[in-house]
Parts: structure tokens; C-alpha cells; sequence
């Protein structure tokens, strides 16, 4: 995996790239790619998707959702990124969902949890579980975290296949933990530390699949 920009103390922009999969910042020039990805998509992500509680703060429009992440990333509290592909040519990438770092704390605690989506058209490819990889990989040992988790709700079968094949550590349920859906969900929680994988997730992951 290569690493595009410093990445300690929420110096951005960051780009991740593992062959032709690359972590990079939204920009309003995917717009209409993102649009076409949430109406194809509607049925396969909105039981999923992050709500807020307080109607009306969530960003509105897709311009305003590319200036938050800015904002979060540059504070260096949350850091998300398009998932693209560049499979059509070198340089034109294609987004094909969404993965984000966010909760991050430092001092004594040192943490923080991914989440993530893809384009159903996408899925079950190994691109989900390679993304997550590559992120969790830059937060413990590039931003310098400790401790990364993933939480799930139990129903979402799957989003708990990625944290299976990347043999994640389950470490329970946690009652009414996120704002989804319009409502308040339980999510089973899963984790992983750099002393559990000191020679990277990714590395790990991709060994551990089947060759050919």
C-alpha cells in the first residue's frame, strides 16, 4: 500500500492506494457518481445509514457533505474517503462507495472506528475488506492510534462478512450505540490493536485468501 501525504496529526489531504483501490478525499466533481450510487442503491444502504437525532443538522446537500469531511479531517477528529477504482484508466478513477475514520481520540486512549458502504454492484469482490485494511493500517501505524474499531449492526450480514474474513476481534453488543435509520441501534463491536497486527492488516488479510 502506498500513502499519498503526511499522516500524523490530521494533515490532509491523505490518499491511500492498494493496486488499482484507492482511499482518497471526496470532491464535488463526484457529485453525479455519488448521486447515481444512492438512488441505484437506496434499498441496500438506507437500513445502514448514520442518522442524526437533531433534525436538521446533518449537511444537506453534497457540496456541504464535502466540506464537513474537510473541515472534520483537517481538525483531525474524523478522516473519510472515497473508495474509487482506476480499473477504466490510470488517473480516471471511478467511486464505488464510501469509508470513513472517525471518533478519533488521542492522549491516553489513542482510537478510533471505521465505517464504510459500498456500491452493491461491488460487493462481495474482497474491495470492502481490503479497503478497511488499508485504513486501519494508516491510523495504527501512520496516525499513531492504538486501537481501531468497527461497529455493526446485527442484522447488516453484510457488513459482518467484512470483519469476518478480516478476522477481526468481537468484543460484544452495544445497546443503542448509533442514531441509524432514524432511530437509536444496537451494534455488535469489533476491534483490533497495532500489537495484534505489527505487520499490517492488509498484509494479513491478503494472505489469507485463497490464490488463483
Amino acid at each position: 500500500m502506498t500513502l499519498n501525504g503526511s499522516s500524523r496529526h490530521a494533515s490532509w489531504p491523505v490518499a491511500l492506494r492498494h493496486g488499482t483501490l484507492t482511499l482518497r478525499p471526496l470532491t464535488r466533481r463526484d457529485r453525479r457518481a455519488w448521486e447515481e450510487q444512492r438512488r441505484v442503491n437506496a434499498d441496500w444502504l438506507t437500513p445502514w445509514d448514520a442518522t442524526s437525532p437533531v433534525p436538521g443538522t446533518a449537511p444537506a446537500s453534497f457540496a456541504q457533505i464535502v466540506r464537513w469531511h474537510g473541515r472534520q479531517a483537517r481538525a483531525g477528529t474524523s478522516y473519510t474517503w472515497g473508495i474509487a477504482l482506476d480499473e477504466d484508466a490510470p488517473g480516471r478513477d471511478r467511486l464505488i462507495g464510501l469509508l470513513s475514520l472517525g471518533g478519533v481520540q488521542y492522549g491516553s486512549v489513542r482510537s478510533g472506528a471505521v465505517g464504510y458502504w459500498i456500491d452493491r454492484r461491488h460487493a462481495g469482490q474482497g474491495i470492502a475488506p481490503t479497503a478497511v485494511a488499508m485504513c486501519v493500517d494508516w491510523a495504527l501505524h501512520g496516525l499513531g492510534l492504538h486501537r481501531v474499531e468497527v461497529n455493526i449492526r446485527p442484522e447488516n450480514r453484510a457488513s459482518l462478512r467484512v470483519v469476518e474474513k478480516l478476522g477481526l476481534r468481537e468484543e460484544g453488543l452495544r445497546r443503542a450505540y448509533l442514531h441509524v435509520d432514524g432511530a437509536w441501534r444496537d451494534h455488535r463491536s469489533f476491534a483490533v490493536t497495532a500489537e495484534e497486527v505489527p505487520e499490517g492488516l492488509l498484509a494479513r488479510w491478503l494472505a489469507s485468501r485463497p490464490v488463483g
